[in-house]
């Protein structure tokens, strides 16, 4: 298992190189320019010729991406092109938000997701099968922004149950911890923050979550349904097991492999792709600061935020192979 890590961990260096190479390419191919971002459209050709020199933009780009390359290795993000401030300092504000919200909308998508595909497999082609794989498909097609405006429009603004935008009221302060305003308030005794912060996230993570909870639930019924097939279910039916025994203990566990896959994947999505759930309820997350970063052209930023990102990516996908022995015994990683 040793050897298995390292060997991974010695893998992410090809990719994270292939990542960062086509990423930079990219943001510098688009259309646009920072220097008339910053100093807008009718500054005089002098300043922008001086501007442009300071940043570094009139270096051939393979010596900017090896410039680049050179200060990740050293730890360094660069700094960004509009706030002048190290990247890796902002993102560090700005990813416990995003963090709070992709571990809520998971946990939300988990236990609705595999609790419905269990009752989905197990009553197959009753009108719980039915309606929750309506559910499922409805879920997977829905627009995410137009998904958070008709929440807003129904808890917010109609019923009036739930806060539309913000991670907090203002009227409450959270001495800063972790950053993640749930575990803050709790650690500071403060009961009422603490439901405050709940409730400003229960709208954002819902709309983020039901892509992920509508495959979840598919692909645990999916594997629910090849599971209750194998002569093993039938053999711990026929010693007299109870149902609940066979389907929790017997049933799962086999079918959860990849369930354990498609979640490992969704938290890496939602982690980088949260971009329009953020913008639509204006929580001050990743994806908000990599949207603005990317009208305003700000290249270091974005660089480094895909870099981070992409990182925690194959790190999660190497945790979940791990959990994979976990489940299963019988597999043995050579």
């Amino acid at each position: 298992m040793a050897n298995y890590i390292v060997r991974r961990l010695l893998q992410l260096i090809p990719v994270l190189f292939g990542i960062t190479f086509l990423s930079f390419m990219l943001i510098h191919f688009i259309p646009g320019d920072p220097v008339t971002v910053i100093l807008g459209e009718h500054a005089s050709p002098e300043r922008a010729a001086e501007l442009r020199e300071q940043l570094g933009l009139n270096d051939p780009l393979y010596k900017q991406y090896l410039k680049f390359l050179n200060n990740l290795l050293h730890g360094d993000l660069g700094r960004s092109i509009i706030t002048h401030e190290k990247v890796l300092k902002e993102l560090a504000t700005f990813f416990p938000a995003t963090v709070e919200l992709t571990l809520a909308a998971m946990f939300i998508a988990t236990i609705i997701g595999i609790a419905a595909g269990i009752v989905a497999a197990v009553k197959q082609y009753s009108w719980f099968d039915n309606l929750s794989m309506i559910g499922a498909l409805t879920g997977v097609s829905m627009p995410i922004f137009w998904l958070g405006l008709m929440l807003i429009y129904l808890f917010a603004q109609v019923l009036g149950w739930l806060p539309p935008s913000a991670r907090l009221s203002i009227e409450y302060s959270v001495p800063t911890v972790t950053n993640l305003y749930l575990i803050d308030t709790l650690l500071a005794g403060n009961w009422a923050a603490f439901k405050d912060a709940l409730a400003h996230l229960i709208l954002p993570a819902l709309a983020l979550g039901t892509i992920p909870m509508s495959i979840i639930a598919r692909m645990t019924r999916s594997s629910m349904l090849e599971v209750l097939r194998q002569d093993y279910i039938r053999t711990a039916r026929a010693k007299g097991l109870g149902e609940a025994t066979v389907i929790l203990k017997h049933a799962l566990k086999n079918a959860f492999l990849p369930v354990v896959t498609v979640i490992g994947l969704q938290f890496g999505y939602l982690l980088g792709g949260a971009v329009m759930t953020e913008t639509v309820f204006s929580w001050p997350g990743v994806g908000r600061y990599i949207y603005q970063a990317i009208m305003a052209r700000d290249f270091p930023v974005v660089q480094g935020s895909i870099t981070i990102i992409a990182l925690i990516f194959v790190l999660i996908n190497l945790i979940v192979d791990i959990l994979y022995t976990v489940i299963d015994p019988r597999i043995r990683y050579q």
